[in-house]
């Protein structure tokens, strides 16, 4: 009896271990495989369009190192910058507005990284910065793109950076129209100014184009004592103030300057712009444009009002010489 029982656990035993295996073996033959492929990152399954080449605003190569500061000197102001990784640092010169000085922030960092900077007339500037033990161009000075020759440091169809200051209007444009009214030197208004102490202030002309507004000063030196101009304001103030009442004055505060010099030389002319937002004047009020002297009192002030500003030129007419 035991013997037919052993025979038979055998039996059970090499029975289910051969089902087992057949299973597997199905199983193995009735899984589909899947086949995966690496990700592109297109989603949209090719109606993504690639970046071209022409799209692209070609980089330029900056060495920096531990134990030395580069020195990058800009056309204008500036505005915003960005660093790629901490391994750099970057900072505005102090007392300046153009000048950026950056250095690694470690030794022999390994991996490069990029540095991108906009400055104030809407201009856009990006660099590759790699490690170098003695970099040779420590100092840098940059040039716009409308004067440095070069055809393929931007793409074609660039565009400006806008500021929010200046709206709707293109820093670049409000450049080339200040250098374009400082070139003509037209004097469209003879009769508002102001003559102190050898010192003549006056307003050449007003321009408007795209909700802003040019003023035109001219300051003439005839004395031969140099005039430091210390600051220079426009303000809207009352045309009549009753005694024992408050002034009320609204500054307005220029956007963009041209030739702004600070120091007027003996027997000497000079002449600049300035841009500021577009702003009408009450009839009881007056735009009131102050130039102060330096440790000085060769103060000068005159009066513009509502009727003047309102005839300001047209800039589409202006052209060019």
């Amino acid at each position: 009896m035991k013997k037919h029982f052993v025979i038979f656990a055998i039996s059970l035993v090499l029975a289910v271990s051969s089902f087992t295996a057949n299973a597997q073996e199905a199983s193995k033959d009735t899984v589909p495989t899947v086949q995966t492929s690496p990700s592109t990152g297109d989603y949209y399954q090719g109606y993504t369009r690639p970046l071209s080449f022409n799209r692209m605003i070609p980089p330029y190569a900056l060495e920096v190192t531990f134990n030395k500061t580069v020195h990058v000197i800009f056309p204008s102001a500036i505005r915003y910058v960005d660093l790629g990784s901490a391994d750099l640092l970057a900072a505005k010169a102090d007392g300046t507005e153009n000048v950026l000085r950056v250095k690694a922030a470690l030794r022999d960092f390994s991996r490069e990284s990029n540095l991108s900077v906009i400055t104030e007339d809407g201009s856009y500037y990006s660099f590759n910065v790699k490690y170098a033990d003695e970099p040779v161009k420590l100092s840098v000075e940059m040039t716009d793109f409308l004067h440095d020759g070069e055809a393929t440091n931007r793409p074609n169809n660039a565009l400006q950076v806008y500021m929010q200051e200046l709206g709707q209007e293109s820093p670049l444009l409000v450049r080339l129209i200040m250098q374009s009214i400082y070139k003509n030197n037209d004097r469209e208004i003879k009769h508002i100014g102001c003559k102190r102490f050898g010192i003549q202030h006056t307003l050449r002309g007003i321009y408007t184009h795209n909700g802003l507004l040019y003023f035109h000063l001219q300051l003439k030196n005839s004395s031969n004592v140099p005039f430091n101009v210390d600051f220079i304001t426009f303000k809207i103030v009352d045309k009549q103030v009753a005694k024992r009442t408050a002034i009320q004055e609204q500054v307005i505060w220029p956007l963009r300057a041209y030739n702004n010099l600070m120091l007027i030389s003996g027997k000497h002319t000079e002449r600049m712009i300035f841009v500021l937002p577009k702003f009408t004047i009450p009839d009881d009020k007056m735009l009131v444009v102050e130039l102060n002297e330096q440790n000085g009192g060769r103060h000068q002030r005159f009066t513009v009002d509502n009727a003047l500003l309102v005839r300001a030129k047209v800039i589409n007419e202006l052209k060019a010489k």
